[in-house]
């Protein structure tokens, strides 16, 4: 279970870049710092290709989608300006699952986000994490 929720983490962190105020398309290097139930995990590095089309709508690039079996997920806030998206994701039904993600656009070549998330089952908390996100754009698309 805490490779599961480890892996949605990131998923999340990673699912593209925005164009909040001006972000631009082209090559971006994204660093995840995740921490489970207090545990720092090794730092993971991905590259995404951004076209103009992927950096037109941030909340659908960073804004997740509740996919679980037997339970049952609403968007309960969800708040973008040219700086910043905030959302928070709860899922109810055999897991319990509540998502925030909380996006500082600061710069056109630059974002930092985190995400928390708990999981439960039958009203007990299996696991919380954290994923501490940095983005650089450093480049153009080969």
């Amino acid at each position: 279970m805490r490779y599961g929720i480890s892996v949605a983490l990131i998923a999340f962190a990673v699912g593209g870049t925005a164009r909040a105020d001006g972000l631009q398309a082209g090559l971006w290097r994204t660093l995840q710092r995740p921490m489970i139930d207090g545990v720092v995990g090794r730092v993971q590095q991905s590259t995404l290709c951004l076209s103009a089309a992927d950096v037109a709508d941030p909340a659908r690039i960073f804004t997740p989608v509740g996919r679980t079996v037997n339970t049952a997920c609403q968007m309960v806030e969800q708040e973008l300006t040219p700086q910043r998206l905030k959302w928070h994701l709860q899922c109810t039904g055999e897991l319990d699952v509540d998502l925030t993600g909380d996006y500082s656009f600061d710069a056109p070549d630059h974002y930092t986000a985190t995400i928390t998330s708990a999981a439960a089952m039958g009203g007990q908390v299996m696991q919380r994490g954290r994923m501490e996100v940095e983005a650089q754009r450093v480049g153009e698309c080969q």
